[in-house]
């Protein structure tokens, strides 16, 4: 079989989740090493979106799920910080929530002292609001690609707010938060990204009619799985 890169296939959810599986049990690579590679790599793609259209004051928000895509939120903030970049973290799930490797990530941007800003209820979203909506670029990393159904509160109300930036850049994690990867289509709340940096492949809803209004412009990042996985899943 021909290797066809990444960026140039699409996969589904269930080829995605074998991909991640393959590396972890076959080829010995912990789950926590494929978040930092991914959150490293979507780092590089938005340090380049911020030195083409961001001042060197312009903050970088970083909306945080509980989930694995949450996880790569925390680590894309620790490497944009490491670079010199201003970022501000505003986790939708409460951390007391997380578990697994995000946990481990939300511990770290934690143990640096990030600026962090609640975003997980009514009370905060308030409060927290015009702040987010003042960053240069905001991250999603709500929502992943597991999503399927409708979004529920009080995630519909942050990706409003998300979408609700005048003049931020929007940059979707893997999937924009409430689009499903399968079907592309989307749900009740719907992040419109301006780019979505997705891992591994193009996700297979992305190919569908109606699908780019919301994934916006797709960059395909490595997360140091073999090839020979992706060939394998292909093959399958």
């Amino acid at each position: 079989m021909i290797f066809v890169p990444g960026s140039l296939l699409s996969l589904t959810r269930a080829q995605v989740r074998e991909v991640d599986r393959r590396a972890i049990a076959d080829y010995g690579i912990p789950g926590i090493v494929l978040m930092e590679n991914a959150g490293r790599s979507a780092a590089d793609v938005i340090r380049q979106l911020y030195a083409t259209h961001c001042k060197a004051d312009d903050t970088v928000a970083i909306v945080t799920g509980r989930g694995n895509n949450g996880g790569d939120g925390f680590v894309i903030a620790r490497h944009l910080h490491n670079a010199g970049l201003p970022v501000a973290l505003f986790p939708a799930a409460p951390l007391d929530s997380l578990s697994g490797d995000a946990e481990t990530q939300a511990c770290i941007a934690v143990s640096m002292k990030l600026p962090m800003f609640a975003f997980d209820d009514d009370e905060t979203i308030g409060q927290h609001s015009s702040r987010l909506q003042q960053a240069a670029i905001i991250v999603d990393a709500v929502l992943g690609t597991g999503f399927a159904g409708d979004v529920r509160p009080p995630l519909d109300r942050v990706i409003h707010n998300i979408n609700a930036a005048p003049a931020a850049i929007r940059v979707a994690i893997d999937v924009p938060s409430g689009l499903d990867c399968d079907t592309g289509r989307p749900s009740n709340a719907t992040v419109r990204a301006h780019h979505t940096i997705t891992f591994v492949a193009r996700k297979i809803g992305f190919d569908q009619a109606g699908a780019a209004e919301f994934t916006g412009q797709v960059h395909v990042a490595d997360i140091g799985a073999p090839p020979e996985i992706l060939q394998s899943v292909l093959s399958r």
